[in-house]
């Protein structure tokens, strides 16, 4: 029987209730089941991301892989239809699926992510050429983003006007003419869509392999926003915010080979929902008192240097 972390056993009841408790208890029994299915061997200590538990294993002859086991949740049903598109271009290669327990037979990569690179310019490009492989013509059945555009603009405008906040108008606005511009008319293009230096780890067979990917279909540039939030912290020691923040951009565009206004506005785009989405649900790393403020103050200085 596999051990489950502690620190994904508290996490994950915190944001999932007794759902989440449920699930965790039958979780030790799923990894078994997989292990038999795929006559797999534990090698080594269980990980863990922020939804999902990592069993390193050997196969059949002794290859190394690992059995990746989500928790049940629509955003992680893609995720192998994904794999399977790539074949490994770019991305870990997905040996098996298991949907009926949400749960992936993968290739198995380094635990160290860009993240941990300290070149800033280095992590973008990186992502960025990724970013460019991962984009290819999407099979049908996966979600696409244009369908999201509706509920996007009813979103920001319920937020806009529920809750308290400092964004000026024309801020709000910008995100709302991309959800109009841009949202409603995206190309079948399968993209990553939660593409960032944590989600990119070291590896054998190539340098750099993207993992937890969310299967969406549409704009490619959609992603420099997601990339960009996850470099937020780091860019603040950076001498000048505002040319630190549109080098990050303009090197994932250049190196994407995107348009580099519609990336700077799905950053835009980003950033404004990320600033409402911490007012009513914090974020990860801070769900309320003084370090929630903090962030929410950088969140809304990030959209108004962008728009």
């Amino acid at each position: 029987m596999i051990d489950v972390p502690e620190a994904f056993v508290t996490t994950t009841v915190d944001r999932e209730g007794d759902a989440g408790a449920a699930w965790l208890a039958e979780l030790p029994d799923i990894a078994q089941t997989l292990l038999d299915r795929w006559a797999c061997v534990p090698d080594g200590d269980v990980l863990h991301g922020g939804v999902g538990v990592i069993v390193p294993v050997r196969r059949p002859g002794g290859a190394p892989a690992v059995i990746k086991v989500s928790f049940p949740h629509p955003g992680n049903v893609h995720e192998p239809d994904a794999f399977a598109v790539w074949q490994g271009h770019g991305a870990v290669l997905l040996h098996d699926r298991a949907d009926d327990h949400f749960a992936m037979l993968l290739e198995r990569a380094h635990a160290s992510t860009l993240d941990e690179v300290e070149d800033g310019d280095e992590v973008v490009a990186v992502a960025g050429r990724l970013a460019r492989r991962l984009a290819v013509p999407a099979p049908p059945g996966l979600p696409r983003l244009r369908d999201e555009a509706d509920a996007w603009e009813e979103e920001l405008r319920k937020d806009a006007a529920e809750l308290t906040h400092a964004l000026p108008r024309r801020t709000l606005d910008a995100a709302l003419a991309t959800v109009r511009e841009l949202g409603r008319c995206q190309p079948d293009t399968l993209i990553h869509g939660d593409l960032h230096a944590r989600n990119i780890l070291r590896a054998d067979r190539e340098p750099w392999l993207a993992v937890d990917p969310k299967g969406y279909v549409g704009d490619p540039a959609y992603d420099g926003g997601t990339l960009l939030k996850s470099r937020a912290l780091t860019l603040l020691a950076a001498d000048d915010l505002p040319k630190a923040i549109h080098r990050v951009l303009d090197l994932f565009a250049e190196t994407a080979e995107l348009d580099r206004v519609r990336v700077h506005r799905w950053a835009q785009f980003h950033a404004v929902r990320a600033a409402f989405h911490g007012r009513r649900h914090g974020f990860s790393i801070a769900r309320g008192g003084p370090r929630l403020d903090w962030l929410t103050q950088l969140v809304d200085g990030l959209a108004e240097l962008l728009t």
